[in-house]
């Protein structure tokens, strides 16, 4: 059990499980779109089953799903990537473990930011690898900086995510060039979490790979493409490190789910797509309007479906705010302390990831409750 000293759990799902208790709960927990995906994911399913493809293919994934995924970067960025550069991968959790897997040796150090995904410092756990950590807050707009990274250069990797889980912030274009050139001289590999692209409200959003073929860019079909369930990402990767990730992904999981990978297929529908999301920018623009006169906000909301919310001036921390609210009124929220240690204990996440009349409910039990305290 040593290789999982450290690793934690998600006091999320916990909150999850307590919900399902009450009736009348609302979500503002889950981080997961409740839009159903484009219409032709469905039709290619029932193709798939019907046709009977249930059974193992390559480990990079199918290479129609893999051409698309290129076309997606070349209408998105306007950058050509081959297909034979990206490999399909169960979520982009499995996108992690890959990427984790070659890039870095046992006790090699990678870069996170706290607050971050806590998924990131599990797998650098598991894999004996050493996370780091470096403090962001609202002075940089919870972005690392290539300052920061200077400051650290002794690490293998850094990992950060764009937009963020949980702030919301997009990294600027700047920022995020200077830090990836920074990256490569100091011979740091630079991955880029990508899954909340499409999912941008007020800028446009940069992949990592418009500034170096060296970066490692994961991304997938969870979040804007409306596919949680179907478990698919993806990772694109040089040339010379696909015969790694090959490997890996034989070895750990043979391939992604077939059945899936034939589903998403279906799942470039631009003009569905854009209506998702606006639906997540009329969502966050109501919820931003709503929760700011009640919490001190400090990360606008730029994408992702998230607001971080301060509770401090109501005295309590994170855990127990969170533990009340579900027990008193039936609001379910997540607790900062999920996502590290950097003052954590004075933030909530909320997801607005529900239509805005449930938000809106879950707005007015918020109000009444507070005014009571």
């Amino acid at each position: 059990m040593k290789r999982l000293d450290g690793v934690s759990s998600f006091i999320v799902m916990d909150i999850v499980r307590e919900a399902g208790r009450y009736g009348d709960t609302i979500h503002f927990e889950v981080g997961q779109p409740d839009l159903q995906p484009p219409p032709q994911v469905w039709e290619e399913t029932e193709r798939a089953i019907k046709d009977g493809k249930n059974g193992y293919i390559e480990s990079l994934g199918l290479l129609p799903l893999r051409e698309k995924i290129a076309e997606f970067y070349h209408r998105k960025y306007g950058i050509d990537i081959s297909p034979s550069r990206i490999a399909v991968t169960p979520g982009t959790s499995g996108a992690f473990l890959v990427a984790y897997s070659i890039l870095l040796d046992f006790g090699e150090k990678i870069l996170l930011t706290d607050p971050s995904y806590p998924c990131y410092k599990n797998f650098a756990k598991v894999l004996g690898i050493d996370p780091v950590f470096v403090p962001v807050n609202k002075s940089t707009n919870y972005q690392l900086t290539p300052d920061m990274l200077e400051e650290n250069s002794n690490v293998k990797a850094v990992h950060i995510p764009s937009p963020s889980n949980p702030t919301g912030n997009v990294y600027e274009k700047e920022n995020l060039k200077k830090l990836i050139e920074t990256a490569d001289e100091k011979n740091i590999w630079f991955i880029s979490d990508e899954i909340y692209h499409g999912l941008v409200y007020d800028k446009k959003e940069h992949t990592a790979l418009e500034f170096s073929d060296r970066a490692i860019v994961i991304s997938g079909f969870s979040k804007y493409f409306c596919m949680p369930g179907f478990r698919l990402g993806w990772i694109i990767l040089p040339e010379n490190l696909m015969r790694k990730a090959e490997i890996i992904l034989q070895n750990f999981f043979i391939s992604a789910p077939t059945i899936s990978q034939y589903a998403a297929l279906g799942a470039f529908d631009y003009q569905y797509l854009s209506k998702v999301t606006e639906t997540f920018r009329k969502r966050r623009n109501y919820l931003l309007n709503a929760l700011s006169p009640l919490f001190d906000i400090d990360a606008k909301p730029e994408g992702a479906f998230y607001i971080w919310a301060n509770i401090s001036k109501y005295g309590k921390n994170s855990f127990e705010f969170a533990k009340e609210l579900l027990e008193n009124i039936h609001v379910a929220v997540t607790p900062g302390v999920d996502f590290g240690k950097n003052g954590t204990e004075n933030y909530i996440r909320f997801a607005y990831t529900r239509n805005i009349n449930h938000l809106a409910e879950g707005v007015e039990r918020l109000k009444s409750y507070l005014d009571r305290l």
